[in-house]
């Protein structure tokens, strides 16, 4: 194999835990807080400022996705991830898939499906007691849906939740993302 500069490129790692395979691996992009949207280029193996949110509008959480996959959006599955405290761009989780956000993206005649799997790191103690997407309650799924509604807005797109479905879909949808 051979030296590049930069980073290795964490979209290679497998999709699931090597111990434990209820587990995702999920790379962060953009930490919990950071009004900064970051995403990975594998070409350039660099994690790249792609959009800086407004004044007041921030990530709720930890926001990144499973290696070695690809949704129909065409990039790599979307993850939301609950814990304690915020990681950092390149992180690496093991997480619990609780659930999914259904999606789509786009106007009316040129829509693509862009759904959010939500799951809880596997350390996380104030999320420990959290195993579905229900768990969470009725409000708290509003607002995450809101947020992904309103981050969308942004960049003039339209996002309408389909759906919010259990952790046995969220694992369906990383199967059949492998790649």
């Amino acid at each position: 194999m051979s030296k590049k500069n930069g980073l290795a490129d964490p979209s290679r790692l497998k999709p699931f835990d090597a111990d434990d395979k209820r587990l995702l691996r999920v790379v962060i992009e953009t930490p919990k807080g950071s009004r900064n949207k970051f995403a990975f280029d594998p070409d350039d193996h660099i994690f790249e400022l792609k959009k800086v949110l407004p004044a007041g509008m921030t990530f709720p959480y930890d926001f990144g996705f499973v290696p070695s996959t690809e949704a129909d959006d065409g990039d790599p599955v979307d993850v939301l991830v609950l814990m304690d405290e915020p990681a950092f761009a390149g992180c690496v989780l093991s997480c619990r898939p609780i659930g999914v956000i259904e999606g789509e993206q786009g106007d009316k005649k040129d829509k693509e499906r862009n759904d959010r799997i939500v799951a809880v790191e596997k350390d996380a103690h104030s999320w420990a007691d959290i195993k579905t997407i229900d768990d969470l309650g009725k409000e708290f799924c509003r607002e995450l849906e809101e947020f992904f509604v309103n981050y969308h807005k942004l960049s003039g797109e339209k996002y309408r939740v389909l759906g919010v479905k259990g952790p046995d879909q969220a694992r369906k949808l990383v199967k059949s993302g492998m790649r």
